[in-house]
């Protein structure tokens, strides 16, 4: 059983296939965590952990005598504010009687086979046999708040899953403040290294999302998250703590990944007993929930695994659990269709001429998709008009949408639109007749981006109207595909259908409208391949990838930039889910020049395609093209389904970039290189391979480089390696030296293929 609990010493353990989480309930009621880390079968840890007096630090009023047990230093299991723990708080709250916080005591619990659900929110999902529930039930008797903590033990994945739900059992009213779905204490000396972690967490910006930065824990608070209304391009809401000597291949890691694509806070506190707390969900500060009497609030979920092998161990659990427990759209076991996007080529300057121009030069070189992007609805030509008017400007599309689909379709291609549902322009049919739709704070000129507006998507009539054009689209214009963006984010939160009292629940609100919206139409259009999108990659988290299973990685399709964005995103989350296109050159956010096969290179790392103007390649580039789109079908499994391995790691500074994808059996591994800076002098590039089978024999099957100059125009100095045949612990443990490459962005790709030959 993953779940057990022994009466004798009142412990509950969960247990993954390498991990153990145990939790004790005290005589007082309390329940405490024990221990949190490799697997221990058969032991009760309550012995890890030693009572001292801690100077100010005070005690509840049973064990008033007892200045050795306080609230304030035990580990707690789920702490609330305003009972002498003064860590930082998983729930604040105040009931409408004044009564502030809730001292939360055992109530019973339950084991049950399957896997919890969250009605209106994204969760992990299990097939029969895959996963147990542990509801565990606290309640704060003065008040009447009953808090359910609900774990999803999911062995065989490495993962276990949190989640809570808050129910008003009293006759008053109750307001949360802060609602966290994980308490998480570790306690001091429990740890590695004697307890000392770092923070792994990715920071960034619009055009540089997902930054990966480690840090050392400092003595206090520190805190990632969001106040955007979006999980946003600048705190994405994965984070990993990593014992102090962690790298890619050893170590403690243990990821945290709320399933949450709103206001989200994450708070790693180093108290002053050495222990840590990381209290993570909902986003704390914009955020309040007034219960009811019988009422309940359910929060998101946060996922969490660890592992003793390293980050790389941590990434391997976090891709295959997304892959086959948060995504659930049919397209992340199909191939995706290569796509030719229109905004770079285009804009919103185009015509229906224009565009099938666009896809019958894409068709010629094997591209099987065309995405006409913004323009093409209601009176656009910029960002200032048209947002909510989801009807065909006929005057670039004379008889609308279909003749033009009818044509790319004939075209042997698919067909996809762009659409920014939750937005709206003033200057729209939609806002001229609902003014009242958008956010905005009555008395006060609303805040504006991109001249637009966001629609209230807390207003089911809001979420019904766009149900309503969205699903019209798709079904009357034969849709293949829809890249759903949000370019703003939410600033004036308040919902001319709320009450005062309501009004901090605006964002989540929002939030549960767009989850509705999206669940509705990816259940009744599974045949559509939807990817999310917000201004790039502004909610790349886990709760988009349960409805969509890719998002725009980056704006920036720079692709020396897209090596740092997409070696950061793929930390937590898989290849298959970035979005990723060969763009021209000069590239059009950086002006930097590129050769085209490191473009391909890099995108081919994520779901591939292309933002240019065929009709302006040359004809160099046209074959390149076709050689890219053809190596791009034949290592899509290896890509897509192989496992990922950083060659050179997250926190090293060099001059180049190295990644492999290894197929599960290690059979196969392909192996990629770019050089981001260039030298006279030059070394050459050393990497070690991973993953592969120690004893076995591999071939240099393909070796292919480009972008470089060399001073007899050969690579290797006229070596040439193709061919050669190695052992698996050479590539690994000696490891593989590529001779320097010089020019402008040089990048190689290399195939190694398990062999029976016996030369070497």
């Amino acid at each position: 059983m993953a779940i057990n609990y022994h009466a004798e010493d009142r412990t509950i353990t969960l247990h993954t296939r390498s991990s153990t989480y145990q939790m004790q309930i005290a005589g007082t009621g309390h329940v405490l965590h024990l221990y949190y880390g490799h697997r221990v079968d058969g032991m009760c840890l309550d012995y890890l952990h030693i009572l001292t007096d801690c100077g100010f630090s005070p005690n509840s009023y049973e064990n008033r005598l007892r200045r050795e047990v306080s609230p304030d230093i035990l580990p707690l299991e789920y702490s609330a504010a305003g009972c002498g723990d003064y860590r930082v708080p998983a729930l604040e709250c105040m009931s409408d009687a004044g009564l502030v916080g809730a001292d939360l005591r055992y109530v019973r619990h339950e084991i049950t086979d399957g896997k919890y659900a969250l009605p209106g929110l994204p969760a992990a999902f299990a097939e029969a046999g895959e996963a147990q529930t542990l509801s565990l039930i606290l309640a704060d008797a003065a008040t009447g708040l009953e808090v359910e903590l609900l774990y999803g033990v999911f062995e065989a994945a490495d993962v276990i899953t949190r989640a809570a739900v808050f129910r008003n059992n009293g006759d008053a009213a109750i307001r949360l403040d802060r609602a966290s779905s994980l308490c998480l204490d570790i306690p001091f000396g429990t740890g590695p290294s004697g307890g000392c972690w770092d923070l792994l967490h990715l920071h960034g910006r619009h055009c540089m999302e997902r930054m990966p930065e480690r840090v050392r824990l400092m003595h206090g608070i520190q805190t990632l998250g969001s106040r955007r209304g979006a999980s946003s391009h600048h705190n994405n809401p994965f984070a990993v703590l990593m014992a102090s000597d962690a790298g890619e291949t050893c170590g403690e890691c243990i990821g945290i990944m709320p399933v949450y694509s709103g206001n989200h806070r994450t708070d790693i506190e180093l108290n002053q007993a050495g222990s840590v707390r990381v209290v993570s969900g909902i986003g704390g500060d914009l955020f309040a929930w007034q219960l009811d009497p019988g009422d309940c609030f359910f929060a998101p979920e946060v996922i969490l695994c660890r592992t003793g092998e390293g980050l790389e161990r941590l990434t391997h659990l976090c891709h295959d659990f997304l892959n086959r427990h948060v995504i659930r759209s049919p397209w992340k076991d199909k191939k995706r269709p290569l796509l030719i996007n229109s905004w770079e080529a285009m804009t919103c300057d185009f015509n229906a001429e224009k565009v099938l121009k666009f896809a019958e030069e894409a068709a010629a070189l094997g591209i099987e998709m065309v995405v006409l992007d913004d323009g093409w609805f209601g009176a656009r030509d910029d960002d200032n008009a048209g947002l909510g008017d989801w009807f065909a400007n006929e005057r670039k599309l004379p008889g609308g949408l279909k003749p033009l689909s009818d044509a790319i379709h004939g075209l042997g291609m698919k067909f996809g639109l762009w659409v920014e549902p939750e937005m709206v322009n003033e200057d729209s049919s939609l806002y001229r007749t609902h003014p009242d739709w958008v956010l905005a704070v009555p008395g006060r000129k609303p805040v504006m981006a991109r001249n637009q507006l966001v629609l209230d998507m807390g207003r089911s009539e809001v979420v019904a109207y766009l149900y309503d054009v969205i699903s019209t689209l798709i079904q009357e214009n034969g849709i293949d595909y829809i890249k759903w963006d949000m370019n703003r984010n939410i600033a004036d939160t308040f919902s001319a259908a709320l009450p005062p009292h309501r009004q901090m629940e605006v964002s989540h609100r929002y939030m549960l409208g767009v989850y509705a919206l999206l669940d509705r139409l990816t259940r009744e259009f599974p045949e559509v391949l939807f990817e999310n999108c917000a201004g790039g990659g502004g909610r790349f988290d886990a709760g988009m990838l349960y409805y969509t299973p890719q998002i725009w990685c980056s704006d920036d399709t720079d692709a020396i930039e897209r090596l740092t964005i997409q070696m950061g995103t793929a930390v937590g989350y898989p290849v298959g889910t970035m979005g990723a296109h060969v763009s021209a050159c000069p590239n059009q956010q950086t002006g930097r020049t590129t050769p085209f096969g490191t473009r391909a290179i890099v995108a081919m790392s994520g779901t591939f395609g292309y933002e240019l103007d065929p009709a302006h390649l040359s004809e160099e580039e046209r074959r390149q093209v076709r050689v890219w789109n053809e190596r791009y079908y034949r290592f899509y499994d290896l890509i897509h389904r192989g496992k990922y391995y950083r060659l050179t790691g997250i926190d090293r500074q060099v001059d180049y970039a190295a990644w492999a994808y290894v197929r599960e059996d290690g059979s196969q591994a392909l192996v990629n290189l770019v050089v981001t800076r260039a030298h006279a002098n030059t070394h050459g590039f050393h990497i070690h391979l991973r993953g592969l089978n120690a004893q076995a024999r591999y071939r240099l099957a393909e070796q292919v480089i480009e972008g470089c100059e060399a001073p007899d125009g050969t690579y290797l100095g006229g070596m040439d390696l193709t061919g050669r045949v190695f052992t698996g612990a050479s590539l690994m443990i000696a490891g593989f030296t590529l001779r320097p490459m010089r020019g402008d962005a040089p990048a190689a790709q290399l195939l190694f293929e398990q062999t029976d030959a016996e030369e070497m």
